[in-house]
């Protein structure tokens, strides 16, 4: 089957279509005719060999689709349905079929479009995973830095669901997309301290961090009790700082109640790009590039 990815750890050059055999799904697998398939910054890091993978492989770490095979004991979900997920190991999403971890997987409710479906499992997953851990009633004040980008756009629609008060620490060219979910948008740089305190005059219950390095140094100071400071950008420096790690729950319930807050209005994935996968390298691109919006993803051929 037809399928993208690269021939070897190194840059943009080393991607190519593949030629590969249509995968047989294991124990908690199932095999998908992919419809519609993510595009995250995690794909070029896993081409650049951040996460250890070695070439050739396919790219890809979520996708909507249907099940066309069931791997041995899984229960759930038939042949014909309608599902996204997660992809094993998150990579082998961009191909024809691809495998779908079972326990990370839903049926797609057919009030959620494949290309809405296919943004939920990282992107909006992550931001659900730190609500849930943060812990912060309504009422509280969260800051979201970096809130313009793939992570942070869901974050502040489900910390707003939650009662929440948020303040989004974005470039002022996102000030406007920020806003449009109802945080209150903060620029970064020099000053930010005094800008969100401006912003806050009661003091911040929580920060979600984005950005890492330096800007993560500077936002810990808003919060005392470092058990409310979460970074999914930096692991070295939020452990310098006391704050906490995103603990991924990759589950179906997770995806289950992202998917009804879809159906119900509350989150909007914001794909603001869907390529043809024959546009699957210039996609990358774009997303590598940081000049994308919202959530990019491609569509497959007769999705």
């Amino acid at each position: 089957m037809r399928a993208y990815g690269f021939s070897e750890i190194g840059g943009p050059e080393k991607q190519t279509f593949l030629e590969v055999p249509v995968p047989t799904p294991g124990p908690d697998e199932v095999l998908v005719r992919v419809r519609t398939a993510g595009v995250n910054p995690g794909d070029w890091r896993v081409r650049s060999g951040s996460y250890g993978t070695t070439g050739p492989a396919v790219l890809g770490r979520e996708v909507a689709g249907t099940v066309t095979a069931l791997g041995p004991g899984v229960q759930g979900f038939a042949v014909g349905d309608e599902v996204f997920g997660g992809c094993p190991g998150m990579v082998g999403g961009w191909a024809e079929q691809a495998l779908v971890t079972a326990s990370f997987a839903a049926l797609r409710p057919g009030s959620v479009t494949p290309e809405a479906a296919a943004a939920l499992p990282v992107a909006a997953g992550t931001a659900y995973d730190l609500m849930e851990q943060m812990g912060l009633g309504a009422g509280a004040t969260l800051v979201v830095n970096g809130a313009g980008g793939g992570v942070g756009v869901p974050a502040v629609q489900l910390a707003r669901a939650r009662g929440l008060t948020v303040i989004g620490v974005a470039s002022p060219a996102k000030h406007e997309l920020v806003a449009r979910f109802g945080a209150v948008p903060v620029a970064y740089g020099p000053g930010v301290l005094d800008r969100v305190r401006a912003a806050a005059p009661a003091g911040v219950d929580g920060v979600f961090d984005l950005a890492g390095g330096n800007a993560l140094r500077t936002v810990a100071e808003l919060v005392a009790d470092r058990s409310k400071l979460f970074s999914v950008a930096d692991r070295e420096v939020i452990q310098e700082v006391g704050g906490r790690v995103v603990e991924r729950d990759r589950s179906t319930a997770v995806l289950d109640e992202l998917a009804r807050l879809v159906a119900a209005g509350d989150l909007d994935p914001h794909v603001t790009e869907v390529r043809p996968f024959d546009e699957a390298g210039d996609a990358l691109a774009l997303v590598e590039s940081g000049h994308a919006e919202g959530k990019v993803v491609l569509r497959m051929p007769a999705a």
